[in-house]
């Protein structure tokens, strides 16, 4: 009996450990948003309603989103970019984030390209995201290289690994299914994974 029910406890703790996590996260980050965008909302129609920030908060962003795809809003965009880096504390933070959120973004094309398995002397095979590909001559003529970032420290932070294309394969991962392996820290690796040296000409920077 004491068995039956020590197996029943660990097996409801890791079903609702991670339930309970993510609704107060969500409440939390529904709270946040909100309390930030409640003063606009507040002066809008005259009264607090809950949600409404949050409302407010998506419609800015689409905004954002509509001027992006826009061209004269994308370029308008540049030029207030251009002169916001121009601040030197602001182009401090601003430039590296940017970088790194473009990264994960499907759309961009100076972002994760594959998902590369790498032969690495230190590490053995190591997973990595592959973020450019490039021509270079070390004195033994032009070779192509492959700049691989391998995250170290979940997402955020990393090593730049530079390897020659026959010490890369490329396993049959999508970027999405690549992030999720790093943060659950290889739990969510396949159970079988198929890796070929081919990359699709679709994916080469």
């Amino acid at each position: 009996m004491a068995k039956w029910l020590r197996r029943r406890l660990i097996a409801g703790f890791f079903v609702t450990v991670p339930l309970v996590v993510s609704i107060v996260a969500l409440v939390w980050v529904f709270r946040f948003v909100d309390g930030l965008t409640s003063g606009v909302a507040e002066r809008l129609i005259g009264r607090y309603v809950p949600g409404l920030g949050i409302v407010v908060t998506v419609l800015t962003v689409l905004f954002a989103g509509i001027l992006a795809t826009n061209v004269f809003g994308r370029r308008l965009l540049q030029q207030g970019e251009a002169l916001l880096l121009h601040v030197p504390v602001f182009r401090t933070i601003y430039a590296p984030l940017k970088q790194l959120t473009a990264a994960f973004s499907p759309d961009n094309e100076s972002g994760f390209k594959r998902v590369v398995l790498i032969e690495h002397a230190a590490r053995g095979s190591a997973l990595g995201f592959l973020t450019k590909e490039f021509v270079a001559d070390r004195g033994r003529g032009p070779e192509t290289l492959l700049a691989v970032y391998v995250p170290t420290n979940q997402l955020y932070l990393g090593d730049i690994i530079i390897c020659p294309r026959e010490q890369a394969s490329f396993p049959d991962l999508t970027v999405e299914q690549g992030i999720r392996i790093f943060l659950t820290g290889g739990m969510a690796l396949p159970s079988n994974v198929r890796a070929g040296k081919d990359m699709p000409s679709s994916h080469n920077s």
